[in-house]
């Protein structure tokens, strides 16, 4: 089972995504294909990129035909320039009803490991690492952050309940930085604290603040939305006293120049929330 999806969570993702397609029944494949027929189903990789979500996709060929035998034929979390995925014999309603949702959950997962592993070569020799963020496809959260490990990338807090991440809108309601900092580690000092900063004022505001309570490992500061120039000026400002995320719209073009800043972390949403899908297709062949 992927780390961070309970069992009975994933059967439930797998449940709706067909249900999604399936409805009352697959009319096209009742209508076409014999009840008995058996079938091969070859799955192929048509584009570069880091194959995610075999389980995902063996679990839709599965609840369609308990008995389809699975061989994989495809690594994970490597870069791959395309060949052959998965193979799948059993009967050929199942295979081609399960067909779409699987594909779409392998497209997608691999689109998202892939993107990933652009970022991180982009960043190529430096010492940042790339992260994802919250801005994933409702319900595939953590598929899609296990995705991101694959592609070479690494996690940001689950959710809203494992870390504090104080935005602009936080800070403004709390009375500024500073303050948000300090009512944060009086409301929950087991959690981590990251704090959003726009300017060089607001980081050493929250530098001040993290000092004052010895925050040290459990502190981090996301310069938000900052030029090159802004993130040199902050990285020499902090001094590697706290660790430094930057984050900002980056693209494959311009991330390897913020990544030579000096920052430990980018976050980069388009991981999760608009990775092109993995070319994939599937190709079925009579057996009986």
């Amino acid at each position: 089972m992927l780390a961070g999806v309970v069992a009975h969570e994933f059967d439930a993702l797998v449940a709706r995504a067909l249900a999604e397609d399936v409805g009352a029944g697959d009319v096209t494949t009742a209508a076409t294909v014999a009840p008995q027929r058996r079938a091969l189903a070859v799955i192929t990789q048509k584009a570069p990129g880091v194959l995610y979500g075999l389980t995902v996709a063996t679990a839709v060929f599965r609840a369609t035909d308990p008995e389809v035998l699975v061989r994989v034929t495809g690594v994970e979390g490597v870069w791959r320039e395309g060949g052959p995925v998965l193979e799948l014999s059993g009967l050929a309603a199942g295979l081609l009803t399960a067909e779409r949702t699987a594909l779409n959950f392998l497209a997608q997962l691999s689109g998202v490991a892939t993107l990933t592993a652009r970022c991180a070569r982009a960043v190529g020799d430096s010492q940042a690492r790339i992260l994802d963020t919250r801005k994933t496809v409702p319900g595939l959260r953590a598929l899609q952050k296990q995705a991101v490990l694959a592609g070479g990338g690494v996690n940001h807090r689950a959710g809203l309940y494992d870390a504090i991440l104080i935005k602009e809108n936080h800070a403004a309601m709390a009375g500024g930085v500073g303050a948000a900092v300090r009512m944060a580690h009086a409301h929950a000092p087991q959690l981590a604290i990251e704090v959003e900063c726009g300017t060089l004022a607001e980081v050493r505001e929250a530098l001040a603040a993290a000092a004052e309570l010895a925050l040290g490992d459990d502190f981090r500061i996301l310069l938000d939305n900052m030029t090159v120039a802004e993130l040199r000026d902050a990285v020499a400002e902090v001094a590697g006293r706290v660790a430094l995320e930057a984050s900002g719209g980056f693209t494959l073009e311009t991330i390897g120049e913020v990544a030579h800043t000096g920052v430990d972390f980018i976050s980069v949403g388009a991981l999760t929330h608009s990775a092109p899908a993995l070319d994939l297709s599937l190709l079925l062949e009579p057996l009986s």
